[in-house]
């Protein structure tokens, strides 16, 4: 892509603010403002799981009856304005758990979102025979 097409960080995109709202709203607690980043026919996707919710009412209603007492922290949000499409990197806690995720977003015509992906990856232990060229954190 040339570089003159490549939208400024400083100027973020109407999807990337709604995503920016969804998290924020969602740590807060806060429901209605959470359901209104979000189309009437939104379906939230779990491949590792295998689990779809369609529909505002039965996701917002998942997240407000998660269990636990569960945080996030948005790590990293990347859109996409040209294609509707964005990505954020998150950070969970749940009690004393901690893990991230990867949340695949698209949006409507209106700029709500139409579409969620969530991928929770497990850590796991590196194989050995590569400690000389990585560091571990």
């Amino acid at each position: 892509m040339p570089r003159s097409t490549l939208v400024p960080m400083t100027e973020p995109t109407e999807l990337r603010r709604t995503v920016e709202t969804y998290w924020a709203s969602a740590e807060a607690r806060d429901w209605d403002t959470f359901a209104s980043t979000l189309a009437e026919d939104v379906v939230y996707d779990l491949p590792q799981t295998r689990e779809r919710i369609s529909g505002r009412e039965r996701y917002v209603r998942f997240n407000r009856e998660y269990p636990g007492d569960w945080h996030l922290r948005i790590e990293r949000i990347v859109a996409d304005p040209g294609s509707g499409q964005a990505v954020s990197w998150t950070h969970f806690t749940v009690g004393l758990e901690e893990m991230y995720a990867v949340n695949l977003f698209t949006a409507d015509a209106a700029g709500r979102i139409a579409t969620i992906t969530d991928f929770w990856p497990e850590p796991y232990e590196p194989p050995t025979g590569r400690e000389h060229l990585v560091e571990r954190y």
